[in-house]
């Protein structure tokens, strides 16, 4: 969780000068979602796949029994930040409300998840949350 931090942190500071771009603070909102699900799925003792792809993290939990809201699982449209507008191509430029609403999407993921990680087994992993 860790790293999901420091790309949620990065996200949120968002964009102090124009030289940074909304494809790269939305990168971080997918990142922080991606890592987020993957260290849950290891604390569950459920193998981590090599994927970019939320959706697909989200399977692996939804067949492992975990129960995933709906505003949770709307965080499944981050993944277009890992590969379609990763690079430099051929797609619409990500405004500021597109970052606004992945920023909300990564926001909702990562306290998911370190709320589900904070009551694992009724162990506190979290204790200072």
């Amino acid at each position: 969780m860790t790293r999901a931090e420091s790309n949620l942190y990065r996200a949120r500071l968002g964009r102090v000068t124009e030289k940074i771009l909304f494809e790269d603070l939305c990168y971080d909102c997918q990142q922080t979602a991606e890592k987020s699900l993957k260290g849950l799925l290891i604390a569950l003792d459920i193998e981590s796949p090599r994927t970019h792809n939320i959706g697909n993290l989200f399977r692996l939990l939804h067949n492992a029994g975990v129960f995933i809201p709906q505003p949770v699982l709307a965080g499944s449209a981050l993944t277009e930040y890992a590969v379609n507008t990763r690079y430099p191509g051929d797609y619409d430029p990500v405004s500021e409300e597109d970052y606004e609403n992945a920023l909300l999407m990564a926001v909702e993921v990562f306290s998911w998840v370190r709320s589900k990680l904070s009551t694992l087994d009724g162990r506190n992993l979290y204790p200072d949350s």
